[in-house]
């Protein structure tokens, strides 16, 4: 029940150190090293944490300890701690389930796993209820709630956070899509062949393709490229792809999808490292020697982008297939503002979610200093020509953590409550992911005018590309201050 937190006593299995070495097969001694090493906690008999415990009033959790011994054996005890809430790692979660259906269309730093969602989502809310995401990244909330057959909205000031989230979001006709991102692909491998091949460009197949003057149209392509991070990031021959292919995106009807692809083929295409795709610090040199610690061998940075636009496209119109099986009817709004600002009123307006209250939030802002949300889609940014609102980012890493981040940070996150908070149900259940480790929840919920409920805390691992190093976030259940 709402105003309830998860650890009661039922759910703990409260057992004596006795009971708990019978039931998981090891020894008294066992259960109080663990104890000892801090890895499960200390309880008394009515499940209240405790730091001493009287003769005879020791308890353990045997669901705690269970967990605990269930990571030792996929070698992930590092992970654990007690009070961490035993369902919420998903360790058992494979990588194709964490990254399902259209949730991998495109990489993107500091997105929570679908599963995280879904968990909430199924127990604290219905089907036709409204979700909000003021911080709405990649779109996984819009994605999950929309399977959940929720109506759901988005904020993102990222023009192509947006771009993305609708991409995943919208309907499709399955068989178009397919053919049209085909299609293109064909096309770039012609392309591609007439720059490996000269002698074939006087071919009915190229002509047929419209690359029989292909010496002018490559010095049309470069004359076009006006960015010089793209000069520098990529291959010559990787950038003359990737330009003939985003030539081609206005003539086809479903131009955001292939903007997407073309867009993940890049980022998989710089002059970088195999292992640093995520946070690059500077390109490699054309056919650079370099130690791969991905491949544990030395590699060179890939110099064509064929090879990904291959890789992505068939990918990418398997993952929309899946999704239609799988999407509702339900709206899945996708708004590009600042949600501190942003009327979402009317917003609404026009679509059918006008007049209607918000029944819960659902979102994870961004975490103080952690990352350059622009910064992370730079490729896009330079190969698109999307508008950029860098300084309009809360917490961004160019700020750091100093005290002054902070003040700033809590102003923002609370400014985003603020705005949204008329619209929210007077008794919406507001869901925040965040890794609190400066301890500013508390104060962002009372300048919210929003009180905490409760506090979940959950175990993070196999974080994509961001190492695997012990990670502890929190998810904070916040209901209107009446």
């Amino acid at each position: 029940m709402l105003g309830e937190s998860w650890i009661q006593p039922d759910d703990l299995q409260l057992v004596t150190l006795e009971e708990a070495a019978s039931l998981v097969g090891k020894t008294t001694h066992n259960i109080r090293d663990y104890i000892q090493r801090g890895r499960i906690g200390k309880y008394d008999p009515e499940g209240l944490p405790i730091a001493r415990a009287r003769n005879g009033e020791l308890r353990v959790s045997l669901k705690e300890l269970r967990a605990f011994l269930a990571l030792v054996d996929q070698s992930l005890e590092k992970h654990h701690r007690p009070g961490l809430h035993p369902e919420l790692g998903f360790y058992d979660v494979p990588e194709h389930q964490r990254t399902k259906h259209v949730h991998r269309l495109h990489p993107y730093l500091g997105k929570f796993i679908p599963q995280l969602v879904e968990w909430f989502l199924a127990r604290y809310f219905k089907e036709d209820d409204v979700i909000l995401d003021p911080f709405m990244g990649s779109g996984t909330t819009l994605v999950q709630g929309n399977e959940m057959k929720m109506y759901t909205i988005g904020i993102d000031i990222s023009p192509f956070n947006c771009l993305i989230a609708r991409v995943k979001t919208a309907k499709y006709d399955v068989a178009r899509v397919r053919r049209e991102i085909l299609e293109a692909e064909r096309l770039v491998s012609l392309f591609s062949r007439c720059l490996v091949e000269p002698e074939e460009q006087s071919s009915p197949l190229f002509r047929d393709a419209q690359l029989n003057d292909f010496e002018r149209l490559k010095v049309a392509l470069l004359e076009e490229c006006e960015s010089e991070y793209l000069r520098t990031w990529f291959a010559p021959w990787a950038l003359l792809e990737m330009l003939y292919y985003r030539s081609l995106i206005p003539s086809y009807h479903y131009q955001d999808l292939l903007r997407v692809i073309l867009s993940r083929a890049a980022r998989s295409s710089r002059l970088v490292p195999h292992y640093d795709l995520a946070r690059p610090k500077a390109p490699l040199a054309v056919g650079e020697l370099y130690w791969c610690r991905k491949h544990t061998k030395c590699c060179m940075p890939i110099e064509d982008c064929l090879t990904k636009i291959h890789a992505y496209s068939e990918d990418t119109a398997r993952r929309i297939a899946h999704f239609d099986q799988l999407r509702s009817d339900r709206t899945a709004t996708a708004l590009q503002a600042d949600s501190r600002t942003v009327d979402l009123k009317s917003a609404l307006d026009t679509t059918p979610l006008a007049g209607r209250l918000i029944t819960g939030v659902f979102t994870s802002p961004p975490y103080v200093g952690q990352i350059d949300y622009h910064e992370q889609h730079l490729y896009a940014y330079e190969l698109f020509g999307f508008p950029r609102y860098d300084d309009l980012e809360i917490g961004p890493k160019a700020r750091g953590t100093s005290r002054q981040a902070q003040r700033e940070y809590i102003e923002g996150i609370a400014g985003v409550f603020r705005n949204v908070r008329p619209l929210l149900h007077q008794d919406a259940r507001v869901f925040i992911v965040a890794n609190d480790r400066l301890g500013l929840y508390p104060e962002i919920a009372a300048r919210s005018g929003l009180r905490i409920v409760t506090e979940f805390r959950r175990a993070v691992t196999k974080r994509t590309e961001q190492g695997d190093d012990p990670y502890h976030e929190s998810i904070f259940l916040m209901v209107k201050d009446r």
